[in-house]
This record gives C-alpha cells, sequence and structure tokens, in this order.
C-alpha cells in the first residue's frame, strides 16, 4: 500500500525534482515509527430517568482515531507525537458540535533518562488518576456520572497545556501539568483561567494505586475550585481485585453560596471485579456523591458482565442505577457518551441497562 501511495506522489509531484531523489525522500518518510491506532466503541441502551424519559438509544462510547509515533534523536533521547480525534458512529460529534470529530490527546514531546515533557492538549495528571479504580470507563455507570458534576467538575483535558513526567523511580512516577488558559486564550485581563495539576502513581505487584490534586483558577465560564483525589486497587487472588476511590471538590466560584454547598462535595466508591475465565469477568461498583448541601447528594450502583472475543474486540452487558436526593438530577449515562439525555424530574432514580461492543485497533 506503501509502495502503491508513493508512486502515485511521485508522478503528482516530480514537476522538476528528479524521481529518484523524491522516491528516496518518500521511502524515508515512510520508515518513520508511525501507528495508526482507534477503537470503535458502541452500545443499544435503554434508559429511564425514572420521571417523563423512558427510550432506547444507540449510543457511541468516546471512539476514536488516532496517529502516533517518535523519533529517535540520539541513544539517550526521542521526539514524540500523537494525533487523536474522537469520532461519532452514531449521529454527529458527541460533544454537541455540527462536525464528527473532536480533538482528544494531541501532543507533542522529548523522552530521554530525565522522563518526558510534552506540550499540546491532553487529559491532566488528575483525571488519569482516577484509572485505578475506573471499572466501567466509558460505559453507562461511568464514575464521572458523580465525580464530573456541572461547573465544579475535573477529569478534564486542557487546552495549552505543559506537563513532565518523571521516568518510573521503583513504581513510583509522579505526572505534573500546568495549563495557561482553559480556552485558546485570555479574555480579560482579570481572568486567570489557569490549571495546575500533579499526581503521584505507584504500580508495585498486586497494587496500584494515584493521588492527585488540581486547582483551577476562575473564569469567564466556570469558578475557582480544587479537588483530591484517591484512587486504588489491590488484586487479592489472580481472578479477584478489589478497588476503592476518594474525591474532593472545593468548589469557590462566585457570590452564590448556596451554588458552593451544591458543588462542593466528597465523592467514594467500592468495587470488585471477578474472572470467571480468562476472557470473562463479572464487576461491580457502589459510590455516593455527599454534596455540602445534602439535598444534591446521589448514590450510584452498577453491575455488569464483560467477555473478550481475542485481544482486540470485546462485549459487555452494563446496569446501573443513581438514587438522587430531593434536589440533584444525575444519571448513571451522561459521561463520554453521545446518548446522554438530561433527566426530567429532581429528585428521582434514573436507570440505564446498556448492551455494547468495543473494537480496539
Amino acid at each position: 500500500m506503501v509502495a502503491a501511495i508513493n508512486t502515485r506522489l511521485i508522478k503528482k509531484l516530480s514537476i522538476g525534482i528528479p524521481a529518484s531523489a523524491l522516491a528516496l525522500a518518500i521511502s524515508s518518510q515512510a520508515m518513520a515509527e508511525v501507528t495508526i491506532y482507534g477503537r470503535a466503541h458502541v452500545s443499544v441502551d435503554y434508559l429511564d430517568d425514572g420521571a417523563k424519559y423512558s427510550k432506547t438509544n444507540l449510543s457511541s462510547n468516546s471512539s476514536r482515531l488516532g496517529f502516533k509515533g517518535s523519533h529517535d534523536i540520539s541513544p539517550d533521547l526521542k521526539a514524540f507525537f500523537q494525533i487523536e480525534q474522537q469520532i461519532n458512529f452514531a449521529t454527529g460529534s458527541e460533544d454537541g458540535d455540527s462536525g464528527n470529530f473532536s480533538t482528544r490527546d494531541t501532543f507533542v514531546g522529548l523522552a530521554g533518562n530525565f522522563g518526558a515533557v510534552q506540550v499540546g492538549r491532553f487529559d491532566s495528571p488528575f483525571k488519569v488518576a482516577r484509572g485505578p479504580a475506573n471499572l466501567f470507563g466509558d460505559q453507562v455507570g461511568d464514575m464521572r456520572n458523580l465525580t464530573r458534576v456541572g461547573d465544579a467538575r475535573f477529569d478534564e483535558r486542557y487546552d495549552n497545556t505543559l506537563q513532565y513526567t518523571t521516568p518510573d523511580l521503583n513504581g513510583f512516577r509522579i505526572k505534573l501539568a500546568y495549563s495557561t488558559y482553559e480556552g485558546q486564550n485570555a479574555v480579560e485581563d482579570k481572568d486567570s483561567s489557569d490549571a495546575g495539576s500533579v499526581a503521584l502513581s505507584y504500580v508495585r505487584g498486586p497494587f496500584e494505586g494515584a493521588l492527585a490534586y488540581e486547582k483551577v483558577g476562575k473564569d469567564s465560564s466556570k469558578g475557582k475550585r480544587d479537588g483530591l483525589r484517591l484512587a486504588a486497587a489491590y488484586k487479592l487472588t489472580d481472578n479477584f481485585k478489589m478497588v476503592g476511590f476518594y474525591q474532593n471538590v472545593d468548589y469557590k466560584g462566585g457570590s452564590n453560596a448556596a451554588l458552593r454547598k451544591q458543588l462542593s462535595s466528597d465523592t467514594y466508591g467500592l468495587g470488585g471485579e471477578y474472572k470467571l475465565s480468562s476472557n470473562t469477568a463479572l464487576k461491580a461498583m457502589w459510590m455516593t456523591r455527599d454534596a455540602d448541601d445534602s439535598d444534591y447528594g446521589a448514590d450510584m450502583w452498577v453491575v455488569g458482565v464483560e467477555h473478550k472475543l481475542d485481544k482486540a474486540v470485546r462485549v459487555y452487558a452494563n446496569y446501573a442505577v443513581t438514587d438522587n436526593n430531593k434536589a440533584a438530577k444525575l444519571t448513571p449515562w451522561r459521561q463520554a457518551r453521545s446518548a446522554k439525555p438530561g433527566a426530567t424530574m429532581a429528585g428521582k432514580e434514573a436507570s440505564g441497562l446498556s448492551v455494547g461492543l468495543r473494537y480496539d485497533f
């Protein structure tokens, strides 16, 4: 395929350039260590908000297409890059835009014995730190349905970010990131929309854990806020893993004291995964969001089964419920999906049954 592309390019571009020289240049480029990868993740869901909404949906769940590669500059230094776009297999952009693409983790950087430095737009260390406890990521029952609420939300992919990652330090690794602005530039001189994020992770034997802190300055769309997060997983046996999660969010934006109490919260939970076989696992998790204003709290329960057809393809079925306090309107399906209707009434029990297919390539 590469040879065919090179031949067409040579015929089209060789005006005034020796064909042999152009072929050599293109051949050298084709030898670069560039990988095309992606994920097609779709599900059929029956969603019920406990009030007026009860529908079957087809959802695209953080499906993506990406290019990544690296280039050795010297034995101790290499350059790397990634370009990743979100793709919707259902209707349009999962972010509600008119197009079918939206930018995910996209960056360029340098790596060596010192660690790695990268710049671009990508998941913050705080967001990545949920990983050890993330049993239902990008599915109905994703923990972000309770951790990422309103203008106090974290779990962000910030623009204009510089990040340093240490090398492996006997199982420990530190990520430090700073975003100059959440958007493309400063809106007004008085804005302070920068964000700082740091995470410490540790992986050794049966244990995996992460501790993270993030602080975001006030800007024109959301308020000043900071958060603390702890996630851990421990394999009790080869077949059984326990996970735990805790997050504290302190929302300080604006002069509305009632809103600050609604959005400031402690969110925590426990879960487990049991392997019935090498390819089949049962999963379950309970989480609760304890808001400073107790009327805005909620609990979420999720159970699911996942079966890997092979290394690249898996199927699953999940059932998730959020039990809202009298002023809360949270659902178990809002995050990382194209089918994300809002609840029509507060204080109800919202549920979702999802059957999904994920193909990683």
